[in-house]
């Protein structure tokens, strides 16, 4: 498990949502379905998050969009936490490697999707357009 970081480093939930352009309440929300870890608390109270959470904030931001679930959100997090971990077996290695090219697969789909519905969209912009003119 990592070191503690002082408190110094930490930032207060406004702060957060600032950076990664989340309300309060959905970096609440994320904390409380198991997306972040529970944050650290200051002698007051507040809540305090790492950069690490930040960064995970900022992954499932992206995410959203593609219609990840919750629970396709939580997976990938913790296949990506895991391959970050230096002794891993070869196979545990290549079993999550998969599961990532899985995952890579997925937003390669959605994201095809998102631009068939943009390209609609242009069309209808451009045939209201032409009404107008």
């Amino acid at each position: 498990m990592p070191e503690a970081r002082p408190t110094t480093d930490l930032l207060q939930i406004g702060d957060v949502a600032d950076r990664t352009g989340l309300s309060l309440r959905t970096i609440r929300h994320y904390e409380e379905v198991g997306l972040l870890p529970e944050p650290q608390r200051s002698p007051g109270g507040f809540r305090l998050y790492s950069e690490l959470a930040v960064e995970r904030l900022l992954l499932i931001k992206r995410m959203k969009p593609l219609d990840f679930t919750l629970e396709q959100m939580r997976d990938l997090i913790d296949v990506r936490d895991e391959l970050a971990r230096p002794r891993l077996t070869r196979a545990r290695r290549t079993e999550l490697t998969e599961r990532l090219r899985e995952y890579h697969a997925l937003v390669e789909h959605q994201l095809g999707r998102l631009r068939e519905r943009v390209e609609s969209a242009e069309a209808f912009a451009h045939q209201l357009g032409d009404e107008i003119d």
